[in-house]
């Protein structure tokens, strides 16, 4: 059996970037338009210049990257730094997000919502929808994750890299892959 466990989705990480280059924590200060968003969100740009959790698992967002933390000023104008923004009660959010095109993150699999799942090997190189679920108040972490419904539709937000070994739950399935934001807005040559 594999360790760690993982035994519910926790949102995208970054890991490092293609060509195996390591992630060196760069982010990039982006104006939240309304909701609440939690660290490992993935997040899309809106033609305002801010960005909110994507809106649609399956369609082609224009996802900028992933939250992983945010800034915000709370009811008593006091600046806080914290894992996530309440949909409420706050003003002047920001989201810190890994907007590199060609950064992978590490992800869980889940069949639907949060019930964990697999894929095997053979789903590297498909495309992939996001589980959008609430994030965890209690942590301020992303429950998102994609599902096992992969396909090669070029619209799904999310291409699979890579599988992560350590967490094989058999010599041939796997709760975790590596992943790349395949609908990056900064690809999209007609812009937003």
């Amino acid at each position: 059996m594999a360790y760690p466990t993982v035994d519910k989705p926790y949102g995208f990480q970054p890991v490092n970037r293609i060509g195996g280059n390591p992630y060196a924590g760069s982010t990039r200060l982006i104006p939240v338009d309304s909701g609440a968003v939690f660290d490992g969100d993935l997040v899309e740009m809106l033609a305002s210049g801010s960005c909110k959790v994507i809106a649609s698992g399956t369609a082609a967002a224009q996802c900028v990257g992933v939250c992983v933390g945010v800034q915000y000023t709370n009811s008593s104008g006091q600046t806080v730094q914290a894992q996530y923004a309440p949909s409420s009660g706050v003003t002047n959010v920001l989201a810190y997000v890994v907007d590199d095109p060609t950064a992978l993150f590490k992800v869980a699999v889940v069949s639907s919502g949060t019930t964990m799942s697999t894929l095997t090997r053979a789903a590297v190189g498909q495309n992939a929808p996001v589980a959008l679920n609430s994030g965890n108040t209690n942590t301020g972490n992303s429950t998102q994750a994609i599902t096992t419904s992969t396909d090669i539709t070029a619209t799904l937000p999310i291409r699979i890299i890579d599988v992560v070994p350590e967490t094989a739950v058999t010599s041939t399935t796997y709760v975790e892959l590596i992943v790349k934001i395949n609908t990056h807005s900064y690809n999209n040559t007609t812009g937003i």
